[in-house]
């Protein structure tokens, strides 16, 4: 009888969240599209890319959304049951009120690992979805100073000047993630750089710092020097920049400690890239939070469980924000800032569960 019940729990908790997850990110690709469709068929881009577009937008646009969809799926599940007094006939059978939602915590965690999924697969998408847009442009500038280039295989290139018209640079620094002596980290610097369509760019008078392990770092001077993944021409580089947003957890991490490296304050991009595992984590945290208001929405019916809701995920994507503002001035330790509205809500999520009636 309980695993038949844990059927029917988790089912109702599941039309709801996938109905949920789905359809907020489609009702922003509607507002997107209506917002614009002009610019894209100026674009000359027809009906099948740009609905490519927006289905590689999607793992994006349903990452932030996956709590939000907990939330109401939560709510919506117990309280249809809370009004058509099925849970209390579970607590009339034996079955406490914990037990009963173990079904939907199962779900919640099934939404955690999804969300950690989607947030690795975004920057992938992000990146196919710019490309059908057409969204990188060339700066019209012929000089470029003071940049960063995150480039393939965990490369950071940092540029002092790159001058387009005679495709040189003044003051080049490479750095690359390695992961053992087989695959060391590496860091050269140059003071010039000259690109030859054959060869890719030629670096001059530097040095190379193999970094094999922590105890290691062996230095070799050179004249000159070619990189042969550093092939990117002149213009590439002029490009718009890889985002945080398109960049993985791993590879995120690696340009925020050459950034920090270079002096950058880096305290945003530390709440953005922990913000990856926070914001799935909350799946289970908000579960904790919504439970027990679900039980209440017998005395507003659905309209009180649409306003507490959205009423909590509004006050949630605020204390992100809030959050994420104070943690990039530096005010509280990046990592906390990312951290902070998932332990708010779960310490009052466990006040408000530990006071139910079981």
């Amino acid at each position: 009888m309980v695993r038949a019940l844990d059927r029917y729990v988790f089912i109702e908790f599941w039309k709801i969240f996938v109905t949920t997850a789905l359809g907020f990110p489609i009702l922003l690709i509607i507002i997107d599209l209506t917002d614009n469709l002009d610019k894209y068929l100026g674009q000359r881009l027809g009906p099948g890319r740009i609905a490519l577009s927006y289905l590689y937008w999607l793992p994006d646009s349903m990452f932030m959304v996956l709590p939000a969809a907990v939330l109401f799926a939560t709510v919506f599940a117990i309280g249809a049951m809370t009004r058509h007094s099925e849970i209390t006939a579970a607590k009339a059978s034996g079955i406490s009120f914990y037990r009963f939602i173990a079904p939907i915590f199962v779900g919640a965690i099934f939404a955690t690992t999804l969300g950690l999924v989607l947030g690795e697969l975004a920057p992938f998408t992000n990146k196919k979805r710019l490309e059908i847009l057409q969204a990188n442009r060339v700066s019209l500038s012929s000089d470029r100073y003071n940049f960063a280039y995150a480039a393939d295989r965990g490369r950071v290139y940092k540029i002092g000047a790159l001058h387009l018209n005679d495709a040189t640079i003044d003051g080049m620094v490479i750095e690359r993630k390695g992961n053992g002596p087989d695959y060391p980290s590496y860091v050269i610097s140059a003071n010039t750089a000259r690109y030859n369509p054959k060869k890719g760019w030629i670096l001059t008078k530097g040095a190379m710092h193999l970094i094999p392990d922590t105890l290691r770092n062996v230095t070799f001077s050179f004249d000159s020097l070619v990189d042969r993944h550093f092939s990117e021409p002149p213009k590439q580089l002029t490009l718009t920049q890889k985002a945080p947003t398109d960049m993985g957890f791993r590879e995120l991490g690696r340009f925020i400690t050459s950034m920090e490296r270079s002096g950058a304050d880096v305290n945003v991009l530390r709440v953005d890239r922990m913000l990856r595992i926070a914001i799935p984590i909350t799946c289970i945290v908000i579960l904790l939070f919504g439970a027990p208001l679900a039980t209440s929405t017998q005395r507003g019916g659905a309209a009180y469980g649409v306003g507490v809701s959205l009423a909590t995920t509004v006050i949630f994507l605020m204390l992100i924000q809030l959050t994420k503002g104070i943690g990039g001035k530096g005010m509280i330790p990046a990592d906390l800032a990312a951290w902070l509205p998932s332990i708010i809500f779960g310490i009052v999520g466990a006040i408000l569960i530990a006071r139910v009636r079981t």
